[in-house]
């Protein structure tokens, strides 16, 4: 039997305010096609098939063209609620819809109930399990521990009870959880409870493989305990992952290979720092013309514009920064101290941050900044040693 394991779809999501609907249509395509050329015999999505609870309608319309298109390639569709999902939206009409051979399980009610597959070395049990907020698992299960780990496990017993019954049979179980070991993204939703959201790896030992979903990146944890990551980036910490899906194949002993296939990338992602002028003028950068960029500018003076500047070469540029390393601000010596009045030490202040003095401009501007702040102008005692701002901008 083949699986096509695959999670973490988020349809409907943004990706620094640019619609991602039209690149996560080209991932369905992508799906469909691998389905085919694979002669994949099940399609495994381990939660967070939308990106929140209430999906906007070309988010929804796109996840019922994938499920359509699925079933049309004859294959068996398993699909499992996760956190972002709303359970009783995805859903809605579940039972009916398993007639066309595609499985949505969201409700904790059926904890337990495998999909039962069969190939020519016998039966195969698949146990989807959707996201397990623990407090809610807690109340319905009256569980002593409101934890991911409690309320995992409590599902995993019921699991086993089940495969218990059905000696021999090979077993597949996919899970919305951040299991200890793997590394997280910044685009995942925090799940933590009490500071605490790992799940201990030994709740899937003994199970033929376990289809994780939440975080975004790909990750073996153990031969049958994996993350197949989001199929699109959705964070420039993912700028260096590989996007894909697993390809796993079960022969007679169980687990025969589990196989990365790496998705399609829209728009690739990058990272850029340097100072202004360099990133404009480096022939080298042209790769990333087309890329959706996070510049850090590196310039001691901020240049004006910035934006709009990176944009004239680089039109998807989204995230900007400026980090230049500035001078250490110490104590200043003791005979710097005597007699400095305030606008000196804003002067002098403004000095240490720039490459240059401030322009006789800048002075002026500082100088009635300050005057501004005090009451009396005149309260200074050392204001006199300094002299009167200048007149004019």
């Amino acid at each position: 039997m083949r699986l096509l394991h695959t999670s973490d779809w988020h349809l409907g999501r943004s990706f620094h305010r640019e619609g991602m609907l039209t690149h996560q249509a080209a991932y369905v395509d992508h799906l469909v096609e691998v389905v085919r050329a694979e002669q994949v015999d099940v399609v495994l999505v381990a939660g967070d098939v939308y990106d929140r609870a209430l999906p906007p309608v070309d988010a929804v319309r796109l996840a019922d063209e994938a499920l359509v298109r699925l079933a049309a390639e004859g294959v068996t569709v398993v699909v499992s609620s996760g956190n972002h999902d709303s359970a009783q939206r995805l859903g809605f009409s579940a039972r009916l819809i398993e007639a066309a051979g595609v499985h949505l399980r969201t409700d904790l009610a059926r904890v337990g109930e495998p999909v039962l597959l069969e190939d020519r070395h016998g039966p195969v049990a698949v146990h989807p399990l959707p996201y397990l907020d623990p407090y809610a698992v807690a109340g319905a299960w009256s569980l002593d521990e409101r934890s991911h780990a409690a309320a995992l496990g409590a599902a995993m017993s019921r699991v086993r009870a089940d495969l218990d019954a059905r000696p021999g049979v090979r077993s597949v179980v996919t899970a919305h959880a951040f299991v200890a070991g793997a590394q997280p993204s910044d685009s995942e939703r925090d799940i933590s409870v009490g500071g605490v959201e790992r799940v201990p790896r030994p709740v899937f030992d003994g199970i033929t493989y376990a289809a994780l979903g939440h975080l975004h990146g790909p990750h073996v944890l153990d031969d049958h305990l994996r993350y197949s990551g989001s199929p699109l980036a959705y964070s420039f910490s993912e700028t260096d992952q590989v996007k894909g899906s697993w390809l796993v194949d079960l022969d007679a002993g169980g687990l025969a290979s589990a196989t990365f296939v790496p998705a399609p990338v829209p728009r690739p992602l990058a990272r850029l720092r340097g100072d202004l002028e360099t990133l404009l003028g480096d022939p080298a950068l042209a790769e990333h013309e087309g890329s959706w960029l996070e510049v850090a500018l590196t310039d001691v003076r901020r240049p004006e514009q910035a934006m709009e500047r990176l944009r004239e070469r680089f039109p998807h540029t989204l995230l900007l920064s400026f980090d230049a390393v500035r001078p250490a601000l110490g104590a200043p010596p003791a005979s710097r101290t005597h007699a400095r009045t305030d606008h000196d030490v804003a002067w002098e202040f403004m000095a240490d941050l720039g490459p240059d003095e401030p322009t006789d401009a800048e002075r002026r501007l500082l100088w009635r900044a300050v005057d501004a702040c005090c009451d009396d102008a005149t309260a200074d005692p050392n204001a006199e040693a300094s002299g009167p701002a200048e007149e004019g901008d």
